[in-house]
């Protein structure tokens, strides 16, 4: 080897040295940069004609996992998406109360139910009534304000998903730029690890603001697509499109969340034909899910609460009457027309009595005996034929009236002791809400018990529009029931019609004993839920469509339930007493008769024929409150987990790429002593050089 190429070695390994020495000062100062990965100089043997002449020094290159990385961004979805959940079902469950809590909702039911058994006892009066009708008021005002409260969440989900997805796209701009970046540094053999590092920074938030998969180019490009397989980001980029200011709102239809083509500025372009859902993962996929299916379904869970605490105690309510009787009875709006099918099996009485409580007039009605051929009308006249003018009965918009002819007199409407009539699980009265306690301006608190041969009563134009969503809340399916000149007349023509609409591959529909359409799910689809978008259908002109007839949606009677007026304003008129006879001339109700008091206690204790089942008022809330509870504590144990699993990948990913101080500084000794052996070769062959000059002179 000539002097010349010892010494263009020597200098090569100076040159190396300074190189890497440089590349370790600035790990070590990056040290606590999160999601820095170490660099290592690039060094490679310089040679020419086939001899050694030195070192090449190449462009500083990240220390990097693409795996570990890929993880890292995988796992950070996952945990996005159950803390968010976690932090929504934790405010859900707050404002449920604790079983002690005097404002929480289970104190409140309480409430109602030792208020009703003091009403039993022997001091029972004014005083009792008008505490056991201020409990009863207080538990509605609780359900009411915790639906409040649970569509104020819903609105603040909503305002979340807007700020994410512009976060989302934030992100997305800034993944594509630098995937540009590196893409043209790589081109020219320069060092992309900067523009990487601020990348793979970027790509990790992305990854805990939705669900995603990364895969890494030839020429060093990121390609990003969900966890449901829509593509994100590749040479072209990609926009979340949603209308939304961020302010949120609680609705029925939130408008889906499209991906667009955008020019490198972020304008949106046309559209992907893509859409991204609950499935997407991340945290939007759970603010998503939250408010396209938990919440929702809480809610429709609230309103089956109502529901059935305001038919428990309707029930008792119409069972009795004040003492004197009221001079009219006025039921409350029902979607049944003069002529349809009465549908009522036993007995019912009907009697005027006099401020006495002597009974006037009074009639049996058997509705089994008027035939099976018997409409709404029938009974109506039949209650007029056996009243003989003392008092009327009409029925007009779907609603019926009783009053007695003469002021001083009132109305009384009684069970059959042995033959109790019936319809849909309600008595007569019950069933109409002549005397309900509890009521809900222009909703019906009973199942209509229409069958499939009943006329549906809709006309052509109408309609009813469908969503079906699985578990997650992504809508699967959608179907708007059009009323046609071709749609039979029954009820049972609209169900076949929903039996083979796009929502039947997920499961089918039937129309149950109480007049009310079910959903049952396939395996395959086990837990989707049904919702209703919109309405406009009307049975007769009355103002109630298909969807609150069938008890597909629970409509306003939430909104508008309260304890009835004449009632709250006067805890007398708590109709607690029995008819004792319906002989005419003898005493029929007697002041200060408060046999009903037990009815209401019994009555919040006994089963009932809820949405989903049989059971009793206490067991149902009891088991929503458990299961709210339950869920919320396996979104934090999720949460956990999820967080836990994405801080090991980080960690595993650290532990390869991330700057050791005592490497680090290890590996600045060996480069010392590199830099001083190549300087004493350099000496050495100076020397040399002045050697053979001397020789030379």
């Amino acid at each position: 080897m000539s002097l010349g190429e010892i010494l263009n070695s020597a200098l090569s390994g100076l040159g190396a040295a300074q190189a890497s020495m440089r590349t370790v000062s600035n790990n070590i100062a990056n040290v606590n940069t999160p999601g820095y990965a170490r660099e290592k100089t690039n060094l490679s043997t310089d040679t020419a004609a086939g001899r050694v002449s030195g070192v090449t020094v190449g462009e500083p290159g990240r220390v990097a996992d693409q795996f570990l990385e890929a993880t890292v961004f995988t796992r950070a979805g996952a945990a996005g998406a159950a803390e968010t959940r976690s932090i929504y079902l934790d405010r859900l469950q707050s404002f449920l109360g604790t079983t002690g809590a005097e404002a929480g909702l289970p104190s409140r039911l309480d409430a109602v139910a030792a208020s009703a058994t003091t009403m039993t006892g022997a001091a029972g009066g004014t005083q009792t009534n008008a505490a056991f009708i201020g409990d009863v008021g207080d538990a509605i005002r609780s359900v009411q304000q915790l639906a409040k409260d649970v569509s104020g969440l819903r609105s603040d989900v909503e305002g979340e998903v807007g700020d994410t997805v512009t976060r989302i796209n934030s992100l997305l701009r800034q993944v594509h730029e630098l995937n540009e970046t590196v893409a043209r540094s790589e081109g020219l053999g320069r060092s992309s690890a900067g523009a990487a590092d601020q990348r793979n920074a970027a790509v990790e938030e992305l990854g805990g603001l939705i669900g995603i998969v990364s895969r890494q180019q030839p020429d060093g490009r990121l390609t990003i697509d969900t966890t449901a397989g829509v593509q994100l980001i590749d040479r072209r980029l990609r926009q979340l499109s949603y209308p939304s200011n961020g302010a949120g709102s609680s609705q029925t239809l939130y408008p889906p969340v499209e991906l667009r083509f955008a020019d490198t500025d972020g304008t949106a372009g046309a559209a992907t034909g893509e859409r991204i859902d609950a499935a997407a993962g991340g945290k939007l996929g759970g603010l998503i899910s939250l408010r396209d299916a938990e919440l929702p379904v809480f809610s429709e869970k609230l309103n089956t609460l109502y529901d059935g605490l305001a038919r428990s105690l309707n029930a008792a309510s119409n069972a009795g009457t004040t003492s004197p009787a009221p001079a009219i009875l006025e039921g409350t709006r029902t979607p049944l027309l003069e002529t349809d099918r009465l549908g009522f099996s036993g007995k019912a009485t009907f009697a005027v009595t006099a401020r006495d409580g002597t009974v006037v007039d009074s009639v049996a009605i058997d509705f089994d005996a008027l035939g099976s051929g018997a409409t709404i009308a029938t009974a109506v006249d039949a209650i007029n034929a056996g009243l003989s003018g003392t008092g009327t009965a009409s029925f007009v918009d779907g609603k019926l009236t009783i009053k007695a002819a003469s002021g001083g007199n009132g109305v009384v409407v009684a069970q059959d002791a042995a033959s109790p009539s019936n319809r849909a699980g309600a008595g007569f009265s019950q069933f109409f809400g002549l005397n309900d306690l509890v009521r809900s301006d222009g909703a019906m608190l009973t199942p209509t018990g229409l069958k499939g041969t009943d006329p549906h009563g809709f006309t052509a134009g109408q309609a009813t529009e469908f969503a079906l969503r699985d578990t997650s809340g992504r809508m699967v399916a959608t179907y708007s029931l059009k009323i046609t000149a071709s749609t039979g007349s029954g009820f049972d023509a609209l169900v076949a019609d929903l039996n083979t609409s796009p929502m039947a591959a997920y499961g089918s529909f039937a129309l149950d004993d109480m007049g009310r359409i079910g959903f049952s799910s396939k395996a395959s689809a086990a837990g989707s839920t049904l919702s209703v978008l919109s309405d406009t259908t009307d049975r007769g002109g009355i103002g109630i469509g298909l969807a609150a007839i069938t008890g597909l949606s629970g409509g306003n009677a939430l909104a508008t339930g309260e304890v009835r007026r004449d009632i709250a304003s006067n805890p007398d008129g708590l109709p607690l007493a029995r008819l004792q006879t319906a002989t005419i001339g003898q005493k029929g109700l007697g002041n200060g008769d408060r046999r009903g008091a037990a009815a209401f206690a019994d009555a919040l204790g006994a089963n009932i024929d809820l949405a989903g089942g049989i059971t009793t008022m206490s067991r149902f809330a009891n088991t929503l409150l458990g299961d709210t509870g339950t869920a919320a504590a396996r979104a934090k144990d999720r949460t956990t987990e999820a967080t836990a699993r994405r801080d090991d990948a980080i960690a595993r990913r650290d532990n390869y790429s991330g700057v050791s101080i005592d490497e680090e500084l290890s590996q600045m000794v060996v480069l010392q002593n590199s830099y001083a052996a190549s300087a004493r070769v350099m000496s050495a062959a100076t020397a040399m050089y002045d050697t053979l000059l001397q020789l030379g002179r």
